[in-house]
């Protein structure tokens, strides 16, 4: 899914897989009052694993302690980021991070597909800025209930992308262009497939299913 900003042009061909679910995540949000209830830190994981009746030698508990890890590490240099266990904590945290006012408000984008199933090539036939630095994605993380791990980092930009599929298939997707990654591990699976160092050129990726980013309106 990462690619370099000098290839979001129309015309371009891209084989994409807008369906990449991480193993053991779930889609269902728990109300606040109820995920508030449940704890979530690594010093509660064999509760939260009793709690869940999940085993603690299984991949899925490997997969809820990655998350918690993921969720409790400080963030990168420039990044500020928060875990949404909740939908209501999704909304109110990105609104004060993105400083929304009753003038300004916020709206989320995601990827809608059309007959796509799989890996499948896309052309590029609409490219569309839709916001620059003030963007927040939440990507969903592995966890018995709806978790999403939300982060706005600067030097970004947020586009809205359509797609045509050689078998038919259509896409409307967001692309986040990260114009600034110095701060960004060596090793990042970006770095590896582009053949690019940190802080080289602008690294962009598209959200998979399920991943949102908010903009402001």
């Amino acid at each position: 899914m990462f690619f370099l900003q000098k290839d979001l042009a129309l015309g371009k061909k891209m084989n994409l897989d807008f369906f990449q679910e991480s193993p053991h995540s779930s889609s269902q949000f728990f109300p606040r009052q109820k995920s508030n209830s449940i704890p979530f830190s690594s010093s509660k994981l064999p509760e939260i694993l009793t709690r869940f009746s999940v085993n603690p030698k299984s991949r899925e508990a490997e997969a809820i302690n990655d998350t918690i890890q993921v969720c409790e590490e400080p963030g990168m240099k420039g990044e500020e980021k928060f875990c949404a266990t909740s939908l209501e904590d999704m909304i109110d945290s990105t609104i004060s991070m993105l400083g929304s006012t009753n003038e300004t408000k916020v709206e989320a984008i995601s990827t809608e597909t059309e007959n796509a199933t799989g890996s499948k090539r896309y052309t590029i036939n609409g490219v569309k800025k839709m916001a620059k630095d003030s963007s927040v994605a939440c990507h969903r993380q592995a966890y018995p209930y709806a978790v999403f791990y939300c982060h706005k980092t600067s030097a970004t930009e947020v586009y809205m992308v359509s797609l045509v599929g050689d078998h038919g298939g259509k896409a409307e997707a967001p692309v986040i262009c990260h114009l600034d990654t110095s701060a960004w591990d060596p090793e990042h699976m970006a770095f590896v497939l582009l053949k690019v160092a940190p802080g080289t050129v602008p690294i962009c990726h598209f959200l998979p299913k399920d991943h949102v980013v908010w903009i402001k309106k």
